[in-house]
């Protein structure tokens, strides 16, 4: 039973992830987090920076490393089945209706309407994350707020290195979480 729960849920993640992996973080969250309490928010946390710095998408990785945690080997092929089953399906149905209604207006008025919704899942990710990585892991109390100070020190860095000096991402993720493990041994962090 337990199996096929895990597979329904990451079913339903898959089918209703649009726009790829940072999209599918809201409802890997709700679904996994809220509803099943299969992993703890900081557990959820680790897996999205696993999967961040690990090959293959997001939702197949966090599929992954829950159905391991939940079932197993077992259940980690049945998750990332559940997450991935969707796709397949859904692509090559949309794929042989692109192909016969591409021309239709309709058609294109249909993929303009997806992307606003894009990208409220993706900037919802993005907050969510940025919320439990500064203000949910420990720190200080400013303001009635307990925040990571270290937290928001390397995000401020971290951006000004992207986005000022174009610094590559890969190297910017490395030296963060080079920095992260040495701080945790010094017990800053």
């Amino acid at each position: 039973m337990l199996l096929l729960e895990l597979f329904w849920s990451f079913f339903k993640i898959g089918l209703f992830t649009i726009g790829g992996g940072y999209a599918s973080l809201p409802l890997i969250e709700n679904e996994i987090v809220n509803a099943k309490a299969w992993i703890t928010v900081q557990e959820y946390t680790d897996i999205i920076t696993i999967s961040q710095i690990s090959p293959g998408p997001i939702a197949i990785n966090s599929a992954t490393f829950v159905g391991t945690k939940v079932g197993g080997f077992i259940g980690a092929v049945i998750a990332t089945l559940g997450v991935v089953a969707p796709s397949v399906i859904i692509a090559l149905i949309l794929a042989r209706m692109y192909y016969k209604y591409r021309s239709v207006d309709t058609m294109q008025g249909v993929l303009a309407g997806l992307r606003p919704a894009v990208v409220a899942l993706i900037a919802s990710a993005g907050a969510a994350l940025l919320v439990t990585a500064l203000f949910q892991t420990g720190g200080f109390q400013i303001a009635g707020f307990e925040v990571n100070v270290i937290a928001v020190i390397m995000l401020i860095i971290a951006f000004f290195a992207l986005r000022k000096y174009k610094v590559d991402a890969m190297l910017v993720i490395f030296i963060c979480g080079v920095s992260a493990i040495l701080l945790s041994f010094l017990g800053i962090m």
